[in-house]
């Protein structure tokens, strides 16, 4: 397999209903007041006009070393024991990056300075856009590869892969100079509203990858677990 490159930039941003919100604000089950559900409505549609949703991704032949999993002509390796798991049945691996935008950033920060419930209903519809997109992103990757099996979504910071590698992971993606996208020196990604993950390719379905609460590094101080919830990033292998 040829190493893949390409800029995705969706026709129109993801369509993010009330109840997609709902998990992100921690009802676990029933709904929130009208106020709520008229907040979290207007919430949308301020998020609608300030998202430009931009993806980049590229698939690259796999190669198995000592020491963690190398992408052809790539210097990014794929480092711990939990990818290369995830990755064991897989002979190629496509990396992924996307982000709402800056101004989704913007909009969140200036919702928060103005009133902190609102910012917060603000925050978690842009978490909900975000993750929504990252389906889209995988939906068109998968199209490229008829008659392949897939793993989930894999990123930096779960379980032992580690949130060292944004860096290297953003460059050989170009991110910062497809989509805008860069890393801090404390490994998070900026604009804020962003996600890097690695899928697995492969010629038969994926076995046993790694995936779930127990796996996750900050599991014990997960927003979710603590209120009896579940973050959805992990969903399963098509």
């Amino acid at each position: 397999m040829d190493t893949i490159r390409k800029l995705y930039i969706p026709d129109n941003p993801p369509a993010v209903k009330a109840e997609d919100v709902f998990h992100y604000l921690g009802y676990k089950s029933g709904m929130p007041d009208e106020g709520t559900v008229a907040l979290i409505k207007s919430c949308i549609e301020q998020l609608e006009k300030a998202m430009n949703p931009k993806s980049v991704y590229a698939a690259f032949p796999l190669k198995r070393a000592g020491g963690g999993i190398e992408l052809e002509n790539c210097r990014l390796r794929l480092i711990g024991s939990d990818i290369a798991e995830h990755l064991k049945d897989c002979g190629a691996a496509v990396l992924f990056a996307a982000t709402l935008s800056p101004q989704v950033d913007r909009l969140i920060r200036q919702t928060q300075s103005k009133d902190i419930a609102a910012g917060l209903i603000m925050d978690s519809c842009a978490s909900a856009a975000i993750e929504l997109f990252c389906d889209i992103v995988e939906k068109e990757i998968k199209s490229q590869f008829e008659g392949c099996f897939f793993t989930t979504r894999y990123s930096p910071g779960y379980g032992d892969f580690p949130l060292e590698v944004q860096h290297d992971f953003l460059s050989a993606l170009d991110a910062q100079r497809a989509i805008g996208l860069y890393a801090n020196d404390a490994f998070l990604l900026t604009p804020m509203k962003s996600v890097t993950a690695v899928i697995g390719v492969g010629n038969k379905p994926p076995q046993g990858s790694k995936t779930g609460c127990e796996f996750c590094r900050i599991k014990d101080n997960c927003w979710f677990r603590k209120r009896g919830l579940y973050c959805g990033v992990s969903k399963s292998a098509e």
